[in-house]
Protein backbone atom coordinates (compact mmCIF):
# COMPACT_ATOMS: atom_id res chain seq x y z
CA UNK A 1 0.00 0.00 0.00
CA UNK A 2 1.53 3.45 -0.83
CA UNK A 3 2.53 4.96 2.48
CA UNK A 4 0.80 8.59 1.42
CA UNK A 5 -2.49 6.84 1.49
CA UNK A 6 -2.30 4.10 4.48
CA UNK A 7 -1.26 7.54 6.55
CA UNK A 8 -4.51 9.35 5.09
CA UNK A 9 -6.87 6.35 5.83
CA UNK A 10 -5.32 5.41 9.40
CA UNK A 11 -5.33 10.22 9.92
CA UNK A 12 -8.04 11.03 8.28
CA UNK A 13 -8.17 14.81 7.55
CA UNK A 14 -11.73 17.06 8.32
CA UNK A 15 -14.44 15.76 6.09
CA UNK A 16 -15.93 17.76 3.00
CA UNK A 17 -18.72 18.97 5.58
CA UNK A 18 -16.57 20.35 7.76
CA UNK A 19 -14.41 22.10 5.44
CA UNK A 20 -17.47 23.16 3.55
CA UNK A 21 -18.73 24.81 6.83
CA UNK A 22 -15.52 26.62 7.66
CA UNK A 23 -15.17 28.08 4.42
CA UNK A 24 -19.14 29.48 4.41
CA UNK A 25 -18.02 30.56 7.48
CA UNK A 26 -15.02 32.69 6.54
CA UNK A 27 -16.60 33.52 3.62
CA UNK A 28 -19.79 35.20 5.28
CA UNK A 29 -17.40 37.30 7.74
CA UNK A 30 -14.99 38.72 5.11
CA UNK A 31 -18.52 39.89 3.97
CA UNK A 32 -19.46 41.35 7.01
CA UNK A 33 -16.00 42.77 7.57
CA UNK A 34 -16.97 44.81 4.03
CA UNK A 35 -20.16 46.26 5.20
CA UNK A 36 -20.43 50.10 4.94
CA UNK A 37 -21.78 52.18 7.99
CA UNK A 38 -25.08 53.01 6.94
CA UNK A 39 -25.60 56.23 5.57
CA UNK A 40 -27.67 58.51 8.01
CA UNK A 41 -27.36 56.04 10.94
CA UNK A 42 -25.51 57.86 13.52
CA UNK A 43 -22.66 56.66 15.83
CA UNK A 44 -20.29 58.29 18.33
CA UNK A 45 -17.57 60.46 16.95
CA UNK A 46 -13.90 59.13 16.72
CA UNK A 47 -12.42 61.05 19.50
CA UNK A 48 -14.67 59.85 21.85
CA UNK A 49 -13.49 55.79 20.54
CA UNK A 50 -10.02 56.48 21.10
CA UNK A 51 -10.95 57.83 24.23
CA UNK A 52 -11.98 54.41 25.60
CA UNK A 53 -8.67 52.64 24.84
CA UNK A 54 -7.71 54.96 27.90
CA UNK A 55 -10.33 52.77 30.06
CA UNK A 56 -8.85 49.48 28.43
CA UNK A 57 -5.16 50.60 31.13
CA UNK A 58 -7.25 52.77 33.85
CA UNK A 59 -7.06 50.61 37.38
CA UNK A 60 -9.85 48.94 38.42
CA UNK A 61 -11.74 50.87 41.02
CA UNK A 62 -12.47 48.97 44.47
CA UNK A 63 -13.10 49.45 47.96
CA UNK A 64 -16.05 52.14 47.36
CA UNK A 65 -17.59 52.93 50.28
CA UNK A 66 -21.34 52.51 50.21
CA UNK A 67 -24.20 52.53 52.33
CA UNK A 68 -26.33 49.45 53.15
CA UNK A 69 -29.15 48.59 50.77
CA UNK A 70 -33.00 49.91 51.82
CA UNK A 71 -34.06 46.47 50.26
CA UNK A 72 -31.20 43.59 49.47
CA UNK A 73 -32.24 41.89 46.82
CA UNK A 74 -30.67 38.65 44.68
CA UNK A 75 -29.34 40.49 42.00
CA UNK A 76 -27.70 39.50 38.55
CA UNK A 77 -24.80 40.80 36.80
CA UNK A 78 -24.38 40.44 32.82
CA UNK A 79 -21.02 41.71 31.32
CA UNK A 80 -20.31 43.82 27.87
CA UNK A 81 -19.64 42.19 24.32
CA UNK A 82 -16.29 40.39 24.75
CA UNK A 83 -16.41 40.86 28.28
CA UNK A 84 -15.41 38.96 31.64
CA UNK A 85 -17.87 39.04 34.91
CA UNK A 86 -14.35 39.89 36.48
CA UNK A 87 -14.62 43.37 34.68
CA UNK A 88 -17.54 43.84 36.87
CA UNK A 89 -16.19 42.32 39.82
CA UNK A 90 -15.59 46.30 41.64
CA UNK A 91 -19.36 46.55 41.05
CA UNK A 92 -20.02 42.90 42.52
CA UNK A 93 -17.88 43.71 45.64
CA UNK A 94 -19.59 46.60 46.29
CA UNK A 95 -23.42 45.65 45.53
CA UNK A 96 -22.28 42.74 48.26
CA UNK A 97 -21.18 45.03 50.69
CA UNK A 98 -24.24 46.99 50.34
CA UNK A 99 -26.29 43.95 51.42
CA UNK A 100 -27.18 42.40 47.89
CA UNK A 101 -27.23 38.57 46.70
CA UNK A 102 -24.85 38.98 43.91
CA UNK A 103 -24.41 36.53 41.19
CA UNK A 104 -22.88 36.52 37.71
CA UNK A 105 -24.63 35.34 35.08
CA UNK A 106 -22.73 31.93 34.93
CA UNK A 107 -21.27 32.49 31.12
CA UNK A 108 -18.06 33.44 31.26
CA UNK A 109 -16.88 35.78 28.57
CA UNK A 110 -19.92 37.10 26.60
CA UNK A 111 -19.70 36.27 22.68
CA UNK A 112 -23.25 37.04 21.72
CA UNK A 113 -26.28 35.21 21.91
CA UNK A 114 -27.58 32.16 20.75
CA UNK A 115 -30.21 29.27 21.66
CA UNK A 116 -28.36 27.61 24.25
CA UNK A 117 -26.72 30.06 26.23
CA UNK A 118 -29.64 31.99 26.31
CA UNK A 119 -31.67 29.27 27.58
CA UNK A 120 -29.33 28.48 30.44
CA UNK A 121 -29.60 32.01 31.05
CA UNK A 122 -33.35 31.77 31.80
CA UNK A 123 -33.14 28.65 33.91
CA UNK A 124 -30.59 30.71 35.52
CA UNK A 125 -32.49 33.30 36.63
CA UNK A 126 -35.20 31.44 37.48
CA UNK A 127 -33.10 29.30 40.19
CA UNK A 128 -31.85 32.28 41.60
CA UNK A 129 -35.23 33.53 42.18
CA UNK A 130 -36.29 30.66 43.53
CA UNK A 131 -33.36 30.00 45.83
CA UNK A 132 -34.30 33.49 47.02
CA UNK A 133 -37.80 33.24 47.17
CA UNK A 134 -37.54 36.36 45.74
CA UNK A 135 -37.43 37.77 41.73
CA UNK A 136 -33.72 39.27 40.43
CA UNK A 137 -32.63 42.22 39.69
CA UNK A 138 -30.50 42.18 36.34
CA UNK A 139 -27.88 44.64 35.67
CA UNK A 140 -26.36 44.49 32.18
CA UNK A 141 -23.80 46.34 30.92
CA UNK A 142 -24.28 46.48 26.97
CA UNK A 143 -25.41 43.85 25.37
CA UNK A 144 -25.61 42.27 28.80
CA UNK A 145 -27.88 44.27 29.12
CA UNK A 146 -29.81 43.20 25.57
CA UNK A 147 -30.06 39.80 27.38
CA UNK A 148 -31.27 41.50 31.29
CA UNK A 149 -34.19 42.88 28.68
CA UNK A 150 -35.33 39.92 26.97
CA UNK A 151 -35.43 37.49 29.86
CA UNK A 152 -37.50 39.93 31.76
CA UNK A 153 -39.75 40.43 28.43
CA UNK A 154 -40.14 36.59 28.23
CA UNK A 155 -40.61 36.20 32.23
CA UNK A 156 -41.57 39.10 34.49
CA UNK A 157 -42.80 37.26 37.15
CA UNK A 158 -38.92 35.99 37.92
CA UNK A 159 -37.50 39.82 37.47
CA UNK A 160 -37.61 42.31 40.47
CA UNK A 161 -36.23 45.52 37.84
CA UNK A 162 -34.08 45.81 34.83
CA UNK A 163 -30.97 48.33 34.80
CA UNK A 164 -29.20 48.78 31.79
CA UNK A 165 -25.85 50.20 31.35
CA UNK A 166 -25.00 51.71 28.25
CA UNK A 167 -26.95 48.77 26.62
CA UNK A 168 -28.11 49.61 22.76
CA UNK A 169 -31.95 48.91 22.94
CA UNK A 170 -33.05 51.40 20.75
CA UNK A 171 -33.10 52.58 17.46
CA UNK A 172 -31.15 51.50 14.75
CA UNK A 173 -28.95 48.18 15.92
CA UNK A 174 -25.75 49.73 13.38
CA UNK A 175 -26.09 52.94 15.88
CA UNK A 176 -22.53 52.59 17.43
CA UNK A 177 -19.03 51.64 16.68
CA UNK A 178 -18.89 48.08 17.51
CA UNK A 179 -21.46 46.15 15.59
CA UNK A 180 -18.80 44.84 12.55
CA UNK A 181 -17.34 43.75 15.30
CA UNK A 182 -19.74 41.75 16.99
CA UNK A 183 -20.84 40.27 13.47
CA UNK A 184 -17.35 38.93 12.66
CA UNK A 185 -17.50 37.42 15.61
CA UNK A 186 -20.88 36.08 15.94
CA UNK A 187 -21.12 35.09 12.46
CA UNK A 188 -24.54 36.52 12.21
CA UNK A 189 -26.00 39.91 11.39
CA UNK A 190 -27.19 42.43 14.07
CA UNK A 191 -30.12 42.29 11.43
CA UNK A 192 -30.78 38.77 12.34
CA UNK A 193 -29.91 37.93 16.16
CA UNK A 194 -30.24 33.74 16.66
CA UNK A 195 -33.13 33.95 19.09
CA UNK A 196 -36.38 35.25 19.12
CA UNK A 197 -36.36 38.79 20.44
CA UNK A 198 -37.93 42.41 20.71
CA UNK A 199 -35.31 44.55 22.44
CA UNK A 200 -36.99 48.25 21.93
CA UNK A 201 -39.82 46.48 23.39
CA UNK A 202 -40.54 47.52 27.30
CA UNK A 203 -40.40 44.92 30.08
CA UNK A 204 -43.21 44.64 32.20
CA UNK A 205 -41.02 45.24 35.11
CA UNK A 206 -39.57 48.58 36.01
CA UNK A 207 -36.74 49.74 33.50
CA UNK A 208 -33.96 51.96 34.45
CA UNK A 209 -31.54 52.87 31.11
CA UNK A 210 -27.89 54.50 32.63
CA UNK A 211 -26.32 56.15 29.52
CA UNK A 212 -23.32 58.59 28.85
CA UNK A 213 -22.93 61.59 26.17
CA UNK A 214 -19.63 60.86 26.77
CA UNK A 215 -20.37 57.20 25.01
CA UNK A 216 -17.33 56.38 22.67
CA UNK A 217 -19.14 53.12 21.87
CA UNK A 218 -22.97 53.24 21.62
CA UNK A 219 -25.03 56.45 20.22
CA UNK A 220 -26.05 57.91 23.78
CA UNK A 221 -29.92 58.17 22.11
CA UNK A 222 -29.39 54.11 21.53
CA UNK A 223 -29.13 53.60 25.16
CA UNK A 224 -31.28 56.13 26.57
CA UNK A 225 -34.07 54.95 24.16
CA UNK A 226 -37.75 56.83 24.20
CA UNK A 227 -39.86 57.46 26.93
CA UNK A 228 -42.16 54.04 25.96
CA UNK A 229 -39.15 51.87 25.62
CA UNK A 230 -37.93 52.00 29.69
CA UNK A 231 -39.59 53.76 32.96
CA UNK A 232 -36.22 55.85 33.62
CA UNK A 233 -32.80 57.27 31.43
CA UNK A 234 -30.23 58.67 34.06
CA UNK A 235 -27.44 60.63 31.79
CA UNK A 236 -23.74 59.89 33.70
CA UNK A 237 -20.40 61.42 32.04
CA UNK A 238 -18.57 58.19 31.64
CA UNK A 239 -16.65 56.40 28.87
CA UNK A 240 -18.67 53.16 27.75
CA UNK A 241 -15.79 50.83 29.58
CA UNK A 242 -15.98 52.70 32.77
CA UNK A 243 -19.47 51.61 33.04
CA UNK A 244 -18.65 47.96 34.27
CA UNK A 245 -17.10 49.34 37.47
CA UNK A 246 -17.06 53.61 38.29
CA UNK A 247 -17.58 54.87 41.28
CA UNK A 248 -20.18 57.19 40.09
CA UNK A 249 -21.73 54.25 38.05
CA UNK A 250 -21.93 51.69 40.98
CA UNK A 251 -23.06 54.80 43.04
CA UNK A 252 -26.27 55.19 40.74
CA UNK A 253 -26.71 51.40 40.18
CA UNK A 254 -27.26 51.22 44.16
CA UNK A 255 -29.55 54.10 43.96
CA UNK A 256 -31.73 52.63 41.23
CA UNK A 257 -31.84 49.61 43.21
CA UNK A 258 -33.02 50.88 46.69
CA UNK A 259 -36.12 52.69 44.20
CA UNK A 260 -39.24 51.96 45.25
CA UNK A 261 -41.23 51.34 41.73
Amino acid sequence: MDPLNEDQERFPGPSREVTASLRDAIARRAAFAREQHPGGVRKPPLELMWAELRSLYRRAHRGQAVRPAVRPMPVMLLPGFGSHPRRMQPMADALSAAGHHVQDWGLGFNFGPNERNFSYLMRRVAVIARENWSPVALVGWSLGGLFAREIARREPGMVAKVITMGTPFSGDPRANNAWKAYQMVTGHSVDAPPIDCDFSVKPAVPTVALWSPRDGIIQPRAAAGWPHERDRAVAIRCSHLDFSSAPKVVAEVLRQLDVKE
